[in-house]
């Protein structure tokens, strides 16, 4: 029987021990550092004897003692296998993203969920000091801070016109936006529209949904071109609906470097850039796949900023592309449990853009593949 090892893996160390981490199946196994080396003999399909003669430095029995242990953790698969089948058709189809997405996407798969007796001991425990706090709201209290009206702008389009009429922006006019209109966006958005006592502490809602109603994402604003307001970058403080200036000044060509050296952000009039504060979503939910949730939550409030952004009249625009750590270092973030994940952009669109997609015509049809059958 000849081997190989997976293509599927990633090894890590982890409380003081090597793990070989295989994806998707098997658990994580802890192994000898050693078992890197004996997993490199295996890179082509071979039978073991053969493999072990580029080993000689260990004895047989030592590498066939290894063979049979890395076998059964699912490190060493046997050739024409179901299972090596399976590790080659998952290497291919994440080929472009591995390892890095297809290791996050299949170690958060399946995971076993806590019972509710588990969920409520583990709340109880969240009070003790391995866990960390939840904190409702994020703020600077020593940060100049504008207070912003609280008289609402215009929010009354029909639904559908506003749901057909949103499209993605890349081109802005140079008219400012209205401090009014800003600060209607932040407050529907990111504002709370009540209270909810959790059985251990009060959460709040938004106009988006959030798993847990953790509410873990915090808008930062860096303003660019809005009326009465100095260019900088803000927190918007969703509790007293204000802006608190963490550092001033931005030019748009910073604007576009933030956002990966794209021309277009550098256009808007501010960008809101989301930060997710980990110790929100980890104070109750303890295992790896809740990151997932928090990118789906930024999701969910990117949908709800474009709609409302149309509503206002405004172009609303949104990039997962940008330069993380230059993005942190703006905003006055750690990059380590308060890291941006999203950024989103608005401002008054050009009655005639230059940069959106023309109509699909007859040739472009024609040149398409607009199904497949499903395997």
């Amino acid at each position: 029987m000849r081997l190989r090892r997976a293509s599927c893996v990633v090894c890590y160390w982890y409380e003081g021990e090597f793990v070989a981490h295989p994806y998707p199946g098997p658990e994580p196994t802890a192994v000898h550092p050693a078992a890197a080396e004996i997993l490199s003999a295996f890179g082509e399909w071979v039978e073991p004897a053969k493999a072990a003669e580029r080993l000689d430095h260990l004895t047989p029995a030592t590498v066939a003692e290894a063979v049979e242990a890395l076998f059964e953790a699912g490190l060493l698969l046997a050739e024409d296998s179901p299972q090596a089948t399976r590790d080659a058709e998952v290497a291919q189809q994440w080929a472009t993203w591995s390892p890095e997405a297809s290791f996050f996407h299949y170690a958060t798969q399946d995971l076993r969920y806590p019972t509710e007796e588990e969920r409520q001991r583990l709340l109880a425990e969240g009070c003790g000091q391995d866990f960390p706090d939840h904190v409702l709201f994020t703020g600077y209290p020593d940060a100049p801070r504008m207070l912003l009206p609280r008289r609402p702008a215009e929010l009354r389009l029909p639904y559908d016109q506003v749901l057909y009429a949103r499209r993605t922006h890349r081109d802005f006019a140079a008219e400012p936006v209205a401090l009014d209109t800003l600060a209607t966006l932040l407050a529907t958005v990111f504002g709370p529209v009540d209270f909810i006592d959790s059985g251990h502490e009060v959460l709040f809602r938004r106009t988006s949904p959030s798993g847990g109603a953790r509410q873990e994402l915090e808008p930062y604003v860096a303003i660019r071109n809005v009326d009465g307001v100095d260019p900088g970058v803000y927190h918007y403080n969703l509790r007293e609906h204000s802006l608190e200036l963490l550092s001033p000044g931005l030019t748009d060509k910073e604007a576009a470097h933030l956002c990966a050296d794209q021309d277009w952000a550098g256009g808007a009039a501010f960008l809101v850039v989301l930060a997710a504060v980990i110790d929100r979503m980890s104070s109750k939910y303890r295992n790896a796949r809740c990151y997932r949730v928090s990118l789906l939550n930024a999701g969910h409030l990117g949908q709800t900023f474009a709609l409302t952004a149309t509503a206002l009249g405004l172009g609303p625009a949104q990039t997962g592309a940008f330069h993380d750590t230059a993005e942190a270092e703006r905003c006055g973030l750690d990059n380590v449990g308060h890291t941006p994940v999203y950024v989103l952009a608005a401002g008054h669109p050009r009655p005639e853009p230059e940069n959106g997609p023309p109509p699909a015509r007859l040739d472009t049809f024609s040149g398409s593949v607009l199904h497949r059958a499903a395997r």
